[in-house]
């Protein structure tokens, strides 16, 4: 199957080629998406294939190419096939939705070259089977996607929103290449057969560790390292936006997994506390920062930062009990995190192409000036309801089955040792039952203002449903997340052989049918069964709507909706109060504003009121600030542009100094190596 993905990768890499040579032609836009949809359907179908039917690791593949006497390895692990079914499942709904979308997407040709060899370089790294590979086909997925955020570069926040992006990847591609080199010893054994064999000494371990949560964490989204979300997902195209939020920051956690768990063997057990405190953190914060934003899609990137640390905490945990050699239990943990991640990817690209939907339809991201689309993109809303109820978390869709069983790994925790343990996964516990909460009543206030009420503006009235391919890429992803959260145990039992590699251990199977109930534990302490609950949920249902239909009143009244005590300036008379008196989401976000912005984003509310009778209007201004924006990006941000514009007069200086400079650099090189040989 590793010979499949290679093939995949090159046909990617083809069509990226006919998209720079024929990108402006109109028949090039569904050649290419199409194709790719194609690709990798046949990508994700090998993955799955080789995880449930094939031995893992599969065969090696090794390339006549890259570094002398080790050539380009490429290998498909259970670990990476659970990922590779993640990533190329995501681009194959993103491919088929760009058919329609691509149709009206300004300047495509900016976008088609980079698009396929995203894909391409994303499945490279999972199949990588040496850390050369590895970088290699990582900075190009860094590139390629920045070259999708800045493809409107006529706008002020794609070049800004890509000066961001590109500083961040480069720092955590700068972190891992440390953490390769450190692995990879005195002796330069970069392929991971030999890493894994190594086993490095406990600071040695330590410091890796700390550099693969940098590098992967700033790729990822991890707080403080997220500042780059926000920034780039609005900015790139829908499509690509989906890809970066639901795959890309997976392929990270990809890259996290693969050198602590794969490479570094036994952890301490403070690196959980770390990994999992960081996580605590992110997903709050992320949620947080999600709650506050009115844009659409910069919502939808919060979003993803909240995810990715309810995913390290499942990591966290996972090394915390390997720690203290409680297997099954850090089977568990991981077991949680990565079905997380599979499901994120879910529901987030889902959510990502109806706010891609909403904005090809209205020319708009800021909820403010939405409203009412559901009746008039009744599909779509119901789509983006199915997103919504997802990643709340909510029975009986996949949101909540990961959520529930990284619930069950926390009350797992009396059983560490360490007091500092026993203290911090209570702690997170909460900071996740609170994100859980806050992220339901986000996505409450998103739906509501979005898809519900009265249009707030002439795009929105003039709003139709989107087009077929588009429909049809979220209906996938939709069904996806309908059909995995009733019935979880296939995913969980399709992804069993990723525990068992990296820990020794898997889920005990459930009773009778296992892939209907999911037994974290043992029957006797816990289980879950998704159809049952659905039962229930129906049943009840069905029961109020028939005792409302046997028993209310038949008269129907109508009476125009509540307008706080105002009239329609237009007409006192009218049967609707004017828009201004609908709720809107700066509305909705006001009382969580209060408790938490004060101190979380150093809120500050300035108004001003008219003297007493005076007719004039009042004047509310409000600001949020993001504390870790203002003490550190920005400043270093500064730095960068200062440091550019000084060394840009390198590239005017005459042959001589050239050669000077490259001989004195020579110099220092040797002189700083001649004691180490």
């Amino acid at each position: 199957m590793t010979s499949v993905i290679l093939f995949c990768a090159l046909a990617w890499s083809l069509l990226g080629g006919f998209g720079a040579l024929r990108g402006r032609t109109p028949d090039a836009r569904p050649l290419v998406y199409g194709a790719s949809f194609i690709v990798a359907a046949i990508a994700s179908g090998a993955a799955i294939l080789q995880l449930a039917f094939g031995a893992t690791p599969g065969t090696a593949v090794v390339l006549p190419l890259g570094l002398p006497h080790l050539g380009m390895n490429f290998q498909m692990t259970g670990l990476s096939a659970a990922f590779l079914i993640i990533t190329d499942v995501g681009a194959a709904t993103a491919s088929l939705y760009a058919v329609g979308y691509g149709r009206g997407e300004r300047e495509a040709w900016r976008v088609l070259p980079f698009f396929p060899l995203f894909i391409a370089a994303m499945n490279m790294v999972l199949i990588a089977a040496d850390a050369y590979d590895f970088l290699i086909f990582w900075e190009l997925m860094s590139l390629s996607s920045w070259a999708l955020v800045v493809a409107h570069h006529e706008d002020e926040e794609a070049r800004a929103s890509g000066v961001v992006y590109l500083v961040m990847a480069s720092s955590g591609t700068l972190a891992l290449l440390l953490a390769f080199g450190l692995l990879a010893g005195v002796h330069g054994q970069y392929d991971f057969a030999s890493i894994r064999a190594a086993h490095p000494g406990s600071w040695v371990g330590a410091v890796v560790m700390l550099l693969a949560l940098f590098g992967a964490g700033s790729k990822a989204g991890l707080v403080p390292l997220h500042i780059w979300l926000p920034r780039a997902h609005p900015a790139a195209p829908s499509h690509v936006s989906a890809l970066m939020s639901g795959v890309m920051t997976k392929v990270a956690v990809y890259a996290f997994v693969l050198i602590v768990f794969d490479f570094l063997g036994k952890p301490a057990w403070w690196w959980g506390l770390i990994v999992l405190i960081m996580g605590g953190i992110t997903a709050v914060l992320g949620v947080l920062y999600a709650l506050m934003e009115h844009d659409l899609k910069r919502l939808l990137a919060y979003h993803t930062v909240e995810n990715i640390g309810i995913i390290f905490i499942g990591l966290g945990l996972a090394l915390a009990f390997r720690a203290e050699r409680l297997d099954v239990c850090a089977a568990l943990a991981l077991a949680a995190a990565v079905f997380h991640a599979f499901n994120h990817s879910l529901f987030k690209n889902l959510l990502f192409l109806g706010s891609g939907a909403v904005l090809a339809r209205t020319g708009e991201r800021d909820m403010e000036r939405l409203g009412g689309l559901l009746r008039r993109m009744p599909q779509t809303g119901l789509l983006f309801l199915i997103g919504s109820v997802a990643i709340s978390g909510l029975p009986p869709l996949n949101g909540f089955a990961s959520e529930w069983m990284l619930f069950q790994a926390i009350l797992l925790s009396p059983r560490l040792s360490a007091w500092s343990l026993k203290l911090a996964v209570p702690s997170v516990g909460a900071m996740l039952a609170l994100a859980a909460a806050l992220s339901a009543a986000c996505f409450v206030k998103v739906f509501g203002i979005t898809f519900l009420g009265r249009p707030r503006s002439p795009a929105a009235s003039a709003a139709t449903e989107t087009d077929a391919f588009s429909r049809a890429g979220m209906i996938g992803l939709a069904a996806l997340c309908v059909v995995v959260g009733l019935a979880p145990g296939m995913v969980i039992d399709l992804f069993a052989p990723v525990t068992r590699s990296l820990l020794g251990a898997r889920l005990p199977a459930g009773h009778g049918m296992s892939w209907l109930t999911v037994v974290p534990v043992s029957l006797s302490r816990s289980s879950y069964n998704p159809l049952s609950i659905f039962a229930l949920i129906a049943a009840g249902a069905g029961f109020a709507a028939v005792i409302l239909h046997r028993y209310g009143s038949r008269i129907i009244c109508r009476a125009p909706p509540w307008g706080c005590g105002y009239a329609s300036p237009e007409d006192a008379t009218a049967a609707s109060p004017p828009l201004s008196t609908q709720y809107s989401a700066s509305g909705f976000a006001q009382p969580i504003r209060r408790v938490f912005g004060s101190f979380v984003f150093n809120a500050r509310d300035q108004v001003t009121m008219p003297m007493p009778g005076g007719v004039g209007p009042a004047h509310l201004i409000s600001a949020l600030i993001d504390p870790v924006w203002q003490c550190c990006y920005a400043p270093l941000l500064v730095l960068v542009g200062w440091a550019a514009d000084r060394m840009n007069r390198l590239q005017f200086l005459t042959i001589r100094r050239y050669l000077t400079i490259v001989f004195i650099t020579l110099v220092v090189l040797l002189v700083w190596v001649a004691p180490w040989g």
